[in-house]
């Protein structure tokens, strides 16, 4: 993996393996208290969780929710109730959704800020030797043909933690990408202000957002 030119030199406390090691940790803390106010102060959203129970209740007579038509016949809704014999969205979780607001996304912010954090850290555009996926026995390991980037992979990783939870029934799609980019602004922000902290001279850096646009710290 190739590090950004402006960082090959003898760092330690900056521009090296502890800086970089631990700017993604403080990061982590800062994206989570920026969600949690979203989540308390700004938003307070339901979960998909209890959304369920207001199409349960509505699909069933006991309430009368004002939800749309759309959601109600729904080709989902009804392959619930014939799996499950009820209307209530199953869960990956057995304990169900978490009890906090489902706006922003914890997991999501998290991955945005840390993930963009290592896109400024390192070359996006370096090109990963000779990758490999396991085979369908998990016995060896198999040539992918393919071309695999390092910002290609960083972005996988976030959305892979970000949409995992919405699989998993606890967050809606809105939740993830927004949080995503929360987290990448969270980063920015963060980077800016250590920037001026900094004795050595360099930049600007840049990192490709996860929508595509070009984010700069000068």
């Amino acid at each position: 993996m190739v590090i950004n030119s402006w960082s090959f030199k003898a760092g330690f406390a900056t521009f090296g393996p502890p800086h970089y090691l631990h700017s993604v940790i403080e990061v982590s803390d800062y994206a989570l208290r920026a969600v949690w106010f979203q989540k308390w102060y700004v938003h307070r959203r339901l979960r998909p969780e209890e959304a369920g129970g207001l199409v349960d209740r509505t699909k069933q007579g006991y309430a009368s929710y004002p939800l749309s038509n759309q959601v109600l016949t729904s080709n989902a809704v009804i392959a619930t109730w014939t799996k499950w014999g009820s209307y209530l969205l199953p869960q990956a979780f057995p304990e169900g959704c978490p009890a906090h607001p489902s706006y922003g996304a914890g997991h999501a912010t998290v991955a945005g800020a840390c993930i963009t954090m290592l896109k400024f850290w390192f070359n996006e555009d370096f090109v990963l030797p000779n990758p490999v996926t396991p085979s369908a026995d998990g016995s060896t390991l198999l040539p992918i043909v393919a071309t695999l980037t390092v910002g290609g992979e960083l972005n996988k990783m976030a959305a892979n933690v970000a949409y995992g939870r919405n699989i998993a029934g606890v967050h809606w799609r809105s939740d993830a990408f927004e949080s995503l980019k929360l987290g990448e602004q969270l980063a920015v922000s963060f980077l800016r202000d250590q920037k001026a902290t900094y004795h050595e001279v360099f930049g600007p850096w840049t990192a490709v957002g996860f929508d595509g646009t070009l984010l700069v710290v000068d």
